[in-house]
């Protein structure tokens, strides 16, 4: 296992002088449009309440997840980002063999590590530009009887999705639970793309779903999770720390999920972004390009002029940064990929690796 989740801006700027907001930095996957201003606002006008405790039940911040996520509010966990609940939920369950889709999120192999868990790696492979079929998966997953299938949809790093339709297939084609990461479905057509109206009807049905990347908030650390399995989500819920979300991620949370402005320029904006990055770069003889439903985009080097590295390190200068791909297992050197970013630095991108692949 391979770890590694981007660039560290802290030791860049240190070793080629030049600040941290100085960076264009496509290695995040985080929406460059920026938070809510709806949310901040919120937050501004009731800095006070930082003398006050949060609601242990998080009543408003549930009902505002209920309502966006469409499913019910009683099946609801918060989480103090995506990663505490997915260390939560595998403990919880404990299984003894699982298959992890791949290449995927380092976190998901570490946690069933910890456990001690028996993975198997279901690689999708790109003969096939990394697309997985939904049947002979589920032929693989009876035929050995996994306990536990883990799912990132959107796929990172490759912008594979299945639809709500396919993992409904899943989940009544098999006995395993399922765990669906959908830290980028808000990229998506989610009526197409998003299981969490499914979670309501499947006790072996968890999503998890953090807010950093799409809504723009790292620094708040939440998260939140969807099951309607009573026993795991009472152990769950017995398990999480009393006032884990403060106060202001709470508070973030009640008005952004409900900023329907916020969500529909923001989807329409990378939506637009995206489509032209991969027109764009789809014209470079070196590269090939792999359709992505995420806010980022997976290119490989088929030339084999250079290595992703190399790409990344010509970039640095630049003060651009890419994500090289190779500590994702089943990607080699020749992997990069790149999140969306604004106009302007898209095009940037473009104009620098024209100078790199002449």
């Amino acid at each position: 296992m391979k770890v590694n989740h981007g660039a560290n801006l802290y030791d860049l700027s240190s070793q080629y002088g030049f600040s941290k907001e100085d960076f264009m930095d496509f290695s995040s996957n985080i929406n460059p449009f920026g938070s809510s201003k709806l949310a901040k606002k919120y937050v501004i006008n009731n800095i006070d309440k930082v003398s006050v405790y949060p609601d242990p039940e998080y009543i408003e911040l549930k009902t505002s997840i209920s309502n966006y996520c469409n499913c019910s509010i009683d099946n609801i966990l918060l989480g103090s980002g995506a990663t505490e609940l997915i260390s939560s939920f595998i403990e919880t369950i404990n299984p003894k063999k699982s298959l992890l889709l791949s290449p995927a999120y380092s976190e998901y192999e570490k946690e069933l590590s910890k456990i001690g868990c028996n993975i198997t790696k279901y690689f999708s492979k790109k003969e096939c530009d990394f697309n997985i079929d939904v049947d002979t998966l589920i032929e693989t997953i009876n035929k050995d009887n996994y306990e536990l299938i883990v799912i990132c949809n959107p796929s990172n790093p490759t912008g594979f999705t299945f639809t709500k339709n396919e993992v409904e297939k899943i989940l009544n084609s098999t006995n395993s639970f399922v765990m669906v990461d959908e830290t980028y479905i808000e990229f998506t057509n989610m009526s197409i793309y998003s299981s969490t109206s499914l979670v309501d009807k499947y006790k072996n049905l968890f999503v998890i779903r953090g807010t950093s990347k799409f809504f723009s908030t790292p620094g708040i650390r939440l998260g939140y999770g969807l099951i309607s399995n009573n026993k795991i989500k009472f152990e769950m819920n017995s398990n999480l720390d009393l006032w884990n979300i403060n106060i202001f991620a709470s508070m973030m949370g009640e008005v952004m999920f409900n900023d329907s402005e916020f969500i529909e320029s923001t989807y329409s904006l990378m939506t637009k972004e995206r489509d032209y990055l991969i027109n764009e770069l789809s014209k470079f003889a070196d590269l090939k390009i792999y359709n992505s439903q995420g806010n980022f985009i997976l290119c490989e080097i088929q030339s084999k002029s250079l290595t992703a590295k190399e790409v990344r390190e010509k970039l640095i200068p630049e003060r651009i940064i890419i994500r090289d791909c190779v500590s994702f297992d089943g990607l080699d050197e020749y992997f990069f990929r790149v999140c969306i970013l604004k106009p302007e630095e898209n095009k940037l991108l473009v104009e620098n690796l024209k100078k790199i692949f002449k």
